[in-house]
């Protein structure tokens, strides 16, 4: 049988990939050089696989390598082989990626849904401040007439006691006890407690 014809070292002088990592963890930089000619084209295959676009996928691939050469010590080649160890790293950061794309996506469709619709305390709050101003109008309608005409000129129309008083042509003292009586009874109507 004929022996193959290799171009380059024989492959049996060249370091094995996992020697090579052991020699990486050290901080070797030429160690590292050869791994990565020989994991980077894998690497970009897994990648690619799992996020089917090519920008993203060499974006990933390049993090994954910096990720290799800083945690090459961790590294153990009773658990597997050098190159399942750098795969599984790629593959673990390219779903990484899909879950960050798709957990953003999702934010993005919510925070258009919150700008559609109006928020749950603005409603809530106008609902309660109508049903407020209709129970103070009843409120109103069981006073009597002088009382509601004085305390409709003091507090809707922002009167002072004494522009009460003159505006109703009434001393002082009977406009401050309409107004005295009046307030009495739309807190016990209202069932506000002092």
């Amino acid at each position: 049988m004929k022996e193959p014809v290799y171009i380059g070292p024989h492959p049996a002088a060249a370091p094995r990939l996992e020697e090579l990592m052991r020699q990486v963890a050290l901080g070797d930089q030429d160690a590292f050089a050869s791994v990565y000619e020989a994991v980077a084209g894998p690497v970009l295959g897994v990648v690619r696989s799992v996020l089917r676009d090519r920008a993203q996928s060499e974006e990933v691939a390049q993090e994954v390598l910096v990720e290799m050469w800083r945690t090459a010590a961790r590294f153990r080649e009773d658990l597997g082989s050098a190159m399942n160890w750098v795969l599984t790293l790629a593959h673990r950061r390219a779903v990484d990626r899909v879950r960050s794309v798709e957990a953003s996506a999702a934010r993005e469709r919510r925070a258009g849904l919150l700008d559609r619709t109006r928020a749950y305390d603005e409603v809530t709050e106008q609902v309660e401040t109508r049903l407020e101003q209709e129970q103070v109008r009843r409120c109103l309608r069981t006073l009597t007439e002088r009382q509601r005409e004085s305390v409709t000129l003091a507090y809707y129309r922002g009167l002072t006691y004494r522009e009460v008083a003159e505006l109703l042509t009434l001393p002082l003292g009977t406009v401050k006890t309409r107004l005295r009586d009046g307030l009495i009874r739309l807190r016990d109507c209202l069932g506000v407690s002092v």
